[in-house]
């Protein structure tokens, strides 16, 4: 699943093509996502410009002129491409497509369609049902060894599945939870209350610098993730832990290999020694 570095990274790259562009046309085809789309979508986003583009987490939020969101999330496999009309051939899992007035066509294609899209006002966004209950963002202000500290005490759950509840932070997933754990020197077994004071700080500092460096990279390309311009991301190279069982411990002197456990029915990758 796409995780806050992608959905950022597709959110810039559909910025520099939509922002201020006004649809021509809109296509829905398939009226069913991960949840049905709105009444008459494609009707009420022809003729609509877009006037900012968000993140919220993993949603991305498109403000549109006549005061109307639209709240999209990728789901599993889904994703944008971005071209000039006539320039990208159909595509079997192409399900929504825009039309811009100046000739840019923006697709929306979702194999496994656990992907959505769904519309609101402007006024309404916040308390949606969808966003209402989100943790912070981990980039932004208000994101730091404190609140992560307040979030997580009396919470006997291991850290790592504390981390992947988006009521604590917004936007983690599997992968830079991982990663972040790894470099903040935290065992993803450690009880959630636990990590307090230094070990908050440690671990919100290494959360905040494991999705610059994803974001520098334009995030990672497992299986389905490109990003909006078709490339892919590279972060993947830069791996710590992530997908590394039985490899050396990177940048240590433990002699210790990469392990690997299921928790929640993940998987997590770890070093027993470096990780505490």
């Amino acid at each position: 699943m796409p995780e806050l570095p992608e959905v950022e990274t597709v959110r810039r790259g559909l910025e520099k093509r939509l922002l201020g562009q006004r649809v021509a046309y809109a296509e829905a085809r398939r009226q069913t996502l991960r949840i049905p789309l709105p009444e008459d979508f494609a009707a009420r986003m022809t003729g609509r410009r877009f006037e900012r583009l968000e993140r919220r987490g993993k949603y991305i939020l498109a403000y549109l002129d006549n005061r109307t969101v639209l709240i999209v999330h990728l789901g599993m496999s889904g994703r944008f491409t971005l071209g000039d009309a006539g320039a990208l051939p159909d595509g079997p899992h192409d399900h929504v497509v825009f039309r811009m007035e100046d000739g840019t066509v923006a697709t929306y294609n979702d194999p496994r369609r656990f992907g959505l899209m769904t519309l609101c006002s402007d006024t309404e966004v916040d308390e949606h049902r969808l966003l209402a209950s989100m943790g912070v963002d981990p980039l932004g202000n208000m994101f730091n060894g404190p609140y992560l500290a307040s979030r997580l005490k009396g919470r006997r759950s291991p850290i790592k599945a504390a981390l992947l509840d988006q009521k604590t932070v917004a936007g983690l997933g599997n992968i830079y939870v991982c990663e972040a754990l790894y470099g903040a020197g935290i065992s993803p077994r450690r009880s959630a209350h636990t990590v307090q004071g230094g070990r908050a700080e440690r671990l919100a500092d290494a959360i905040r610098k494991t999705l610059d460096s994803a974001l520098q990279a334009g995030g990672s390309s497992l299986r389905d993730y490109v990003q909006a311009n078709g490339e892919l991301g590279y972060f993947q190279h830069q791996f710590s832990v992530y997908g590394r069982e039985g490899e050396p411990c990177p940048n240590c002197d433990c002699e210790q290999t990469v392990k690997r456990i299921v928790q929640s029915g993940r998987s997590t990758f770890y070093c027993a020694r470096r990780q505490r």
